[in-house]
């Protein structure tokens, strides 16, 4: 898979998911489809895990000096 954009990979995933719930894909193709979509999907998690832990939250202080502090997950 020859992807390198979020965006892109997205798209293609978006695009599989369309085809198999159209279903008018035989089962041989439904299931390449599949293995296609999980792949797009397994990079767009890559890409977003990446993603968020690079976020840094910029933190005004009371002197209006700003800082910085790690991502953290709300959850």
């Amino acid at each position: 898979m020859a992807v390198e954009k979020f965006e892109t990979a997205l798209k293609k995933l978006e695009d599989v998911v369309k085809k198999l719930e159209g279903g008018e894909l035989s089962l041989e193709d439904s299931l390449k489809a599949f293995e296609e979509g999980v792949k797009y999907s397994a990079f767009c998690s890559k890409k977003l895990n990446e993603a968020e832990r690079r976020v840094e939250l910029l933190v005004k202080q009371r002197d209006g000096s700003l800082t910085t502090r790690p991502f953290e997950d709300e959850e």
